[in-house]
C-alpha cells in the first residue's frame, strides 16, 4: 500500500484530548497514551536496563522484555486504555508497571510544571558519549518525535494535554476500582483467564481504535496496512465489515482526501459483495490519488495518466467480478486506449489477461489466452504468466483434454512459482489439481492433492496468531475434502471439516459461499438417502440461492423421488437446454442419466437407451471417466430390463472397477446390487448345481451392497436388498435366513413410504 501523503490530518485542532501537532510538519502528536509509553521508556533508562533494541533499533536484546511490548505494537498502533498497557507490562515485570503508574500519577495529580519537567528529563537520554538511547533507533526516533511535538505546542494546547492526561488516568482508576470489586465476587483464576484473553489479543478491537479520536499519520498507516494484511491472510482476525467501515468513515471524516482509506473501503465492500459501495470507493481512491498528486510525485507527469489507466483497469476487474461483462468490456477498452497512448506494456499485458477472462465468459477459444501467456513471459511477468497457464489448464479440462497433458502444463507453472517464490500461486495450482482430479472422477488422487496443500506451510511471513492459509485455495480444498468424506460415509468427519470451515471463513467473509454450498449439498444427499424428501425439498431453496443450476437439478431429483414424473421431466428438459447452452458438460450428463431413469420408471426402457448412449459419448469425449463408468452401469441395467443379461454382465466388468476404486459408497452399493441382479437373471438357464453357486455368489454381493448402503444410511436401498435376499434364501431353501431378511424388510417397509414402482425397475 502506498505511503500516506503529506497532507494527511493537516488539521491544527484538538479532539478528545488529542493534540494535533503535524501542522508544523510533524507526522505525529502527543497523547496521554504516548505519555504512558514515554514514562515506560524513561523508567527503563533510569533503571539502568540496557537493551540492544534501545541502542540499535532492531537488535536482539535479552534484558527487560521490550519484545513483549512490541507484540502489542505500542508505538505504531492506535492508542489503548491505560489498563491494557499496564496489564501488558505486569506480565513481564510488576515492579516496572507500578513505577510507570506512579510516574503518571505524579503528573496527573500534580501541577503543570511536573509534566514540563518530565519532558525536559527525556532529552537527557540522548546526552553523553554513550547515550542510553540511540538517536536513529526505533525508540530514539519515537522519543525525538514526541519531544519535538511537545515543544511546538502552544500554552493552551499544553494545558489541554494536561487535562486529557488527568482524564486518562482517572478513567483507569475508575476501571481499577470496578475490577477490584469484581475480583472479590469472582473466582481469581477465572477472572485472570478472562482478562488475559480479552486484554492481550493481538488484533485491534473497535473500542481501542476509537478511544482516542482521530489517528495520527503513522497510526493510520499502521492500521490500514494491518487490516489489509489481515483481509488477505486471515480475514477472521480483521475487524468485521461494519466495524471496519465505521473506522474508515472516521478516518475520512477528518481527511476526505485520504486515498488509501478509500481503497481499504473498496476491499471491505468486496467482502460483503456490495457493488455500489465498492464502485464508489474505488472511484474515490483514484480521484484522490490524482487530486493530491501522490502519483505524479513518484512518477512525474506520467503519474496522472498511470492513475487513469489503472483506474479503468480496476473498474473493469470489479465489473467482471460481479458479472457485469458489458460494463467490464467498456472499461477495459478505455484502459487499453490510455495504455497504448502511454506505451505502457505492463498495463497492456494486464488488460490482455482480463480480456482473456471476458473472452472465456463469451467465447470458447484458447488463442488469446496462449498469446497472453507468451507475452507475460516476454515482459518478465511470471505472476500473470502463471495465472494464464492456470486459466488455460482449467479451460482445457472443461474441453476434455487428457489429464496427463494438463498435469504437465501445471508442472511448468509450478517451476515458475518456486523460482519466483509465488506461494499464493503454489496453493492455487494444488487446488486446481484437486478440482481436476475430482472432475475426472479420481477421488484418490484428489484426496492426495488436498492433503498435500493442507500439510504445506505458507512462504509468506505473517504476524503471530494469524492463520497463514485463509485463502480461496484452502477453502476450495477443504470443501472437496468434506465432500469426499461424506461420499465415503464419514459424515462425522465431514461435519468437523465444515465446522472448521465455518470458523476459518465466517458467513460474512468473501469465501463463505463455497462451504455454504457444499454444506447444503451434503445435507441434501443425507436427507435423500434417509428417505426424508420433505427435508431435502426444504434445502433446495438454499442450494438454488448459491448455485441456480445445482438447485434446479436437485429439485428435479426430489420430484423424481416423490414419483412426480411429469414435473421432473419438464424441469430436466429445461435444465438440459440451459446446460447445453452454457456448455456445462458434467451437468448435461447427469441430467441425461436422470432422464433415462424417468424412462425406466415409466416402463419406456428402449427409449432410455439412446439417451444413455448420448451420455456415454459425451463422457468419453470429455474424458469424464467416472461419469462414463456410471453411464455404463445404467446401460447394463437397461440391458438387464430388456432381457440381454449376458451382455449386461459383460459391460459391467468394464465399469465396476473405477466405481469400486474411486466411487462414492452409494455408487459402490448400487454397482454390487446390479451385479447380483444380473447374476440372478442369468442363472435361469444354468444347470441346478451351477445355479446354486451363482445364487450363493449373488447373496454374497448383496451382503457387500448392504454394507455400503448401511454406511450411508440409505434405507430405501437397504429395503430393496433385503427383499431380494429374502427371495434368494427362499429359493435356496434357507428358511431361517429368509425369515430374518423378511423381518428386517418389514421394519423398513413400515418406516418408509411405498416405492410406487416394481423394485427391479430402479437402478438407484
Amino acid at each position: 500500500m502506498a505511503s500516506v501523503h503529506e497532507s494527511l490530518y493537516f488539521n491544527p485542532m484538538m479532539t478528545n484530548g488529542v493534540v494535533h501537532a503535524n501542522v508544523f510538519g510533524i507526522k505525529d502528536w502527543v497523547t496521554p497514551y504516548k505519555m504512558a509509553l514515554l514514562a515506560l521508556l524513561s523508567e527503563l533508562v533510569c533503571g539502568g536496563v540496557e537493551l540492544a533494541l534501545l541502542r540499535r533499533g532492531r537488535g536482539g536484546g535479552r534484558g527487560m522484555s521490550w519484545p513483549d511490548l512490541t507484540c502489542l505494537s505500542p508505538l505504531q498502533g492506535p492508542d489503548m486504555p491505560l489498563s491494557r498497557l499496564r496489564k501488558a507490562i505486569e506480565e513481564s515485570c510488576p515492579n516496572l508497571a507500578r513505577s510507570v503508574h506512579l510516574r503518571l500519577k505524579i503528573m496527573a495529580e500534580g501541577e503543570l510544571k511536573d509534566m514540563e519537567l518530565f519532558f525536559d528529563d527525556l532529552s537527557e537520554a540522548f546526552s553523553g558519549t554513550e547515550p542510553e538511547v540511540h538517536k536513529t533507533s526505533v525508540v530514539g526516533l519515537f522519543l525525538r518525535h514526541m519531544i519535538l511535538a511537545y515543544n511546538k505546542l502552544s500554552f493552551s494546547q499544553v494545558y489541554k494535554l494536561y487535562t486529557s492526561l488527568q482524564q486518562y488516568f482517572r478513567n483507569d482508576e475508575k476501571k481499577s476500582g470496578i475490577d477490584e470489586s469484581d475480583m472479590e465476587l469472582a473466582n481469581t483464576e477465572e477472572l485472570d483467564g478472562k482478562m488475559e484473553k480479552e486484554e492481550l489479543d493481538v488484533p485491534l478491537r473497535e473500542e481501542e481504535i476509537s478511544c482516542s479520536g482521530p489517528l495520527s499519520q503513522k497510526q493510520a498507516e499502521y492500521f490500514l496496512s494491518q487490516q489489509a494484511s489481515l483481509l488477505k491472510n486471515d480475514e477472521t482476525k480483521a475487524l468485521t465489515p461494519a466495524s471496519l467501515q465505521k473506522e474508515l468513515n472516521n478516518l475520512l471524516k477528518f481527511n476526505p482526501d485520504f486515498a488509501e482509506a478509500h481503497y481499504l473501503s473498496y476491499l471491505n465492500s468486496l467482502r460483503v459483495q456490495d457493488v455500489f459501495s465498492s464502485t464508489h470507493s474505488l472511484l474515490h481512491y483514484f480521484d484522490r490519488l490524482i487530486l493530491t498528486g501522490a502519483e505524479s510525485k513518484s512518477n512525474g507527469d506520467e503519474g496522472y495518466g498511470r492513475s487513469l489507466r489503472y483506474a479503468a483497469l480496476n473498474l473493469a476487474a470489479l465489473h467482471c467480478r460481479f458479472g457485469h461483462y458489458q460494463q467490464a468490456e467498456l472499461a477495459l477498452q478505455e484502459a487499453i486506449r490510455i495504455a497504448q497512448e502511454s506505451n505502457d506494456h505492463v498495463c497492456l499485458q494486464h488488460c490482455l489477461s482480463w480480456l482473456c477472462i471476458l473472452e472465456q465468459k463469451m467465447f470458447d477459444s484458447c488463442v488469446l489466452l496462449e498469446h497472453s501467456v507468451n507475452k507475460s513471459l516476454h515482459f518478465g511477468l511470471p505472476y500473470l504468466a502463471s495465472l494464464g497457464i492456470q486459466s488455460l489448464v482449467q479451460q482445457r479440462a472443461f474441453a476434455g483434454k487428457a489429464a496427463n497433458k494438463l498435469m504437465d502444463a501445471l508442472k511448468d507453472s509450478d517451476l515458475l512459482h518456486w523460482k519466483h517464490s509465488l506461494s499464493e500461486l503454489v496453493d492455487i495450482s494444488i487446488a486446481q489439481k484437486t478440482a481436476i482430479w475430482r472432475l475426472y472422477g479420481r477421488s484418490t488422487m484428489a484426496l492426495q492433492q488436498a492433503q498435500t496443500l493442507l500439510s504445506m506451510n505458507s512462504l509468506e511471513a505473517v504476524n503471530v496468531g494469524v492463520q497463514q492459509n485463509n485463502t480461496e485455495s484452502f477453502a476450495v480444498v477443504l470443501c472437496h475434502l468434506a465432500e469426499l468424506h461424506a461420499e465415503q460415509g464419514y459424515f462425522a468427519a465431514a461435519s468437523e471439516i465444515l465446522k472448521h470451515l465455518k470458523e476459518r471463513f465466517p458467513p460474512n467473509s468473501q469465501h463463505a459461499q463455497l462451504w455454504m454450498l457444499f454444506d447444503q449439498k451434503i445435507q441434501f444427499e443425507r436427507a435423500m438417502n434417509d428417505g426424508r424428501y420433505h427435508v431435502a425439498d426444504s434445502l433446495v431453496a438454499g442450494i438454488t440461492a448459491l448455485n441456480s443450476t445445482e438447485g434446479v437439478y436437485r429439485k428435479a431429483i426430489v420430484l423424481k423421488a416423490q414419483n412426480q414424473m411429469s414435473e421432473a421431466y419438464k424441469l430436466l428438459q429445461k435444465l438440459l437446454i440451459h446446460c447445453q447452452k452454457i456448455k456445462n458438460t458434467e451437468m448435461v450428463i447427469s441430467v441425461l442419466l436422470s432422464i433415462a431413469e424417468l424412462y425406466w420408471r415409466s416402463s419406456c426402457h428402449t427409449i432410455a437407451l439412446p439417451v444413455l448412449l448420448q451420455a456415454l459419448a459425451l463422457s468419453r469425449e470429455y474424458s469424464l471417466q467416472y461419469l462414463a463408468s456410471e453411464t455404463v452401469l445404467n446401460l447394463a441395467f437397461s440391458q438387464l430390463i430388456i432381457g440381454i443379461t449376458e451382455q449386461a454382465l459383460n459391460i459391467l466388468h468394464m465399469a465396476i472397477e473405477p466405481i469400486l476404486a474411486h466411487g462414492a459408497v452409494l455408487d459402490k452399493g448400487c454397482a454390487m446390487f446390479l451385479v447380483a441382479k444380473c447374476q440372478v437373471a442369468s442363472a435361469a438357464s444354468y444347470t441346478p448345481q451351477k445355479k446354486i453357486e451363482v445364487l450363493e455368489s449373488a447373496i454374497s454381493n448383496l451382503n457387500e451392497a448392504k454394507t455400503y448402503f448401511a454406511k450411508v444410511d440409505c434405507k430405501e436401498q437397504l429395503r430393496d436388498v433385503l427383499y431380494f435376499q429374502a427371495r434368494l434364501f427362499h429359493t435356496l431353501g434357507k428358511t431361517q435366513e429368509r425369515n430374518k431378511c423378511a423381518m428386517l424388510f418389514r421394519q423398513l417397509h413400515q418406516e418408509l413410504p411405498a416405492h410406487g414402482v416394481p423394485l427391479i425397475n430402479a437402478f438407484k
